[in-house]
């Protein structure tokens, strides 16, 4: 059997212990689903290939906790994966199942929390244990230039990631900081909450990544 890298949790693991218990209660209920902290998302071309890493918060009960790839099967993956597609970072179809074909370009998704939590809410503990997942994530890309926060608690968790303190690089939609040698953009989340309630608009995303496109091609 080949090695998980360390950048990556076992399918169960147990560091922590009501998100290990919640997924355990969800095989139970939903036995065909993948159920299982959540792998990054890589390009074919692999890690090298890698300059721009977007980080979420943590997997959809009924988005990627069921498909097993990042903002696969609810709302949220409908507005990143058609953005991607539009600037370049992804090709193919986009279906919102792990079978559709559709390739990153250049591109790796994480999340900040590999786990589903209850209500989509991790709590601080479970933040920063997880952040032993991340840290390894980042560094697996030699290559990675940017990265992209989706929200404030990925923000957070990614500027601790890259040794910053999260004083000095405060959270901003649209923000643009170099950081841990890479440099760190953000926005807000692209939550069917977000984009319901007018925080987040499609134009207000669109311009993130165009940004990003354009700082990549520098």
């Amino acid at each position: 059997m080949t090695a998980l890298p360390a950048s990556e949790p076992s399918r169960d693991c147990p560091l922590c212990q009501r998100l290990h218990d919640f997924i355990a209660e969800w095989r139970q209920r939903e036995p065909s689903w993948f159920n299982a902290p959540v792998p990054t998302f890589l390009p074919l071309g692999g890690e090298d290939t890698v300059r721009l890493l977007i980080v979420g918060l943590a997997p959809g009960l009924r988005g990627a906790n069921r498909t097993g790839r990042p903002f696969t099967g609810d709302y949220a993956g409908d507005l990143l994966y058609s953005t991607l597609i539009a600037h370049g970072f992804a090709r193919g179809e986009f279906k919102a199942r792990p079978d559709d074909g559709l390739e990153l370009v250049g591109t790796a998704i994480t999340n900040a929390v590999r786990c589903v939590p209850p209500e989509n809410k991790p709590v601080g503990a479970e933040i920063a244990t997880c952040r032993t997942f991340l840290v390894p994530t980042i560094a697996r890309f030699p290559n990675l230039r940017a990265v992209l926060a989706l929200g404030s608690i990925a923000h957070q968790s990614t500027v601790r990631a890259l040794g910053g303190r999260v004083a000095a690089y405060p959270f901003k939609h649209g923000g643009q900081l170099p950081a841990g040698g890479i440099t760190l953009f953000s926005s807000y989340h692209c939550s069917r909450y977000n984009t319901n309630t007018g925080v987040l608009t499609e134009d207000m995303f669109v311009r993130v990544f165009s940004e990003i496109e354009a700082f990549l091609k520098n």
